[in-house]
């Protein structure tokens, strides 16, 4: 018999954009400068990096058929944690095997590109994760150019699935120079002259561009989409005029709409062109930080019958708008009054470890007659996985005492379909939308954060029209 290679590439993907929208125009009436047209995505005051990524690998294991992840690479510049393995909340969260390892890859931009170079040299099924949330001082470029997502892809061979796109070339170009970086602590970055990053990024992508293509046995002519992400703007748009390529088939880069994404923006702006692209079609994909990586795809027949349950165009259409002053003090660079209420204690590190499918994973039990318990009951023979489970408002309150970061605190007692209730904090919402009847979801989020420890779980979010 005749040795067949495996074909290998993206099996799934999921992306997540924050429900708060923040239109540039409101920045300069309050910093005096910066702003610009369109908007930007803003994390919630209970979303980080990991939560982000959270709900992300939700969707793309949500849309993954058959398959389990055997490894997971989390990518960001801004983690939750230093020391700390952010990825091991993201497998929890999941309910990812105790066998599967979880990585971070910290710090940089271009390390989304390296946990998708990672991904696809493994020989299993491996889950990218991709998170940032971008920002700046206020009135600043960055803080206006930026933007908050998260965004993921499932790579593995057709001996696990469907493969709907196929990586068929890959190339890279590493290069030291300094163009913008940010010392530890720091809660802004910095840039050298802009026309020097420009200039520099514009060489060595059109370098990495010709060695992908040529690697792949193409030329621009034949390339249908291109994505060209990095921190850089002017940088990507210049790389991606030289590159031959149709300005047509260029992909957008979504600056308008949701902002740059840092580490996110690479995955996040491929899986937008991807839920639009056709079966037969090549992409090229460029992420230009500190150097540069090209991927070229090549999607397949099984494209066709794909469709992802929260697309990027649906999010993009959706959100709610955020004044400027509540974005500064979500993002702490407005002090503002504090609740009035002792700080909650820090969470108990045995508590959680005895908990942990509970906590991070919303797992619930049942009872022999099949009655669903919340948080689940020691005696009970059978668990029962509620992060999927969809919600209905029994009733609600609105408390403007109790603590909270951004009040007033939203609860409400929720049943579940097909059994369970519970008391919930509901997010995402403004207080006037809720209403007894209402249908929720349910979403990771970070509740507090006490002496530098995290308190993740999970609160309840209105369903909407996202897909």
């Amino acid at each position: 018999m005749r040795y067949r290679p495996r074909m290998r590439g993206i099996l799934s993907w999921g992306t997540y954009l924050p429900h708060r929208r923040l239109d540039r125009t409101s920045i300069a009436a309050v910093a005096g400068t910066g702003g610009g047209k369109g908007h930007r995505t803003v994390a919630g005051f209970d979303e980080d990096t990991t939560t982000l990524g959270v709900e992300a690998a939700r969707v793309a294991l949500r849309d993954l058929a058959g398959a389990s992840p055997r490894s997971l690479w989390f990518a960001t510049t801004d983690p939750a944690y230093l020391d700390k393995t952010n990825a091991t909340a993201i497998h929890a969260a999941l309910r990812l095997d105790p066998s599967v390892p979880a990585f971070d890859t910290l710090g940089s931009v271009r390390s989304a590109a390296g946990a998708l170079r990672a991904a696809r040299g493994s020989d299993e099924v491996a889950l990218v994760v991709t998170a940032d949330r971008r920002g700046g001082l206020p009135g600043s470029p960055d803080e206006a150019a930026g933007g908050d997502a998260g965004a993921a892809l499932v790579l593995g061979s057709d001996a696990d699935g469907a493969v709907l796109a196929e990586i068929v070339a890959v190339a890279s170009c590493t290069e030291e120079f300094l163009d913008r970086w940010r010392t530890p602590g720091d809660p802004r970055s910095r840039q050298w002259e802009e026309r020097y990053g420009e200039t520099r990024y514009t060489d060595i992508g059109a370098r990495v561009i010709a060695e992908a293509l040529a690697a792949a046995d193409l030329d621009a002519s034949g390339l249908d989409h291109l994505v060209v992400a990095g921190p850089h703007d002017r940088a990507n748009a210049a790389v991606a005029k030289r590159s031959g390529v149709a300005l047509d088939r260029v992909a957008d880069a979504l600056t308008t709409t949701v902002g740059n994404t840092g580490a996110a923006s690479f995955v996040l702006l491929l899986a937008s062109v991807l839920e639009r692209a056709a079966p037969g079609q090549t992409i090229l994909a460029v992420s230009l930080a500190d150097g540069a990586d090209a991927f070229v795809l090549r999607t397949t027949a099984a494209l066709a019958e794909h469709r992802s349950s929260r697309p990027v165009a649906a999010q993009v259409g959706s959100g709610a708008p955020i004044p400027y002053g509540k974005y500064l003090a979500w993002r702490g660079l407005l002090p503002v009054e504090p609740p009035r209420r002792p700080e909650p204690a820090r969470p108990s590190a045995s508590a959680s470890g005895r908990s942990t499918d509970w906590k991070f994973a919303f797992v619930g039990s049942a009872d022999a007659g099949g009655e669903v318990h919340l948080p689940p009951n020691a005696s009970d023979a059978t668990v029962r996985p509620m992060a999927e489970a969809a919600g209905t408002i029994v009733t609600f309150t609105i408390d403007r005492l109790a603590y909270s970061p951004s009040p007033p605190v939203v609860f409400a007692v929720v049943d579940f379909d097909g059994g369970g209730r519970l008391p919930v904090e509901l997010t995402d919402v403004d207080p006037e939308e809720i209403a007894i009847g209402g249908r929720v979801e349910m979403t990771f989020r970070r509740l507090f954060t006490s002496d530098g420890i995290h308190n993740y779980f999970w609160k309840a979010r209105p369903v909407r029209g996202e897909g």
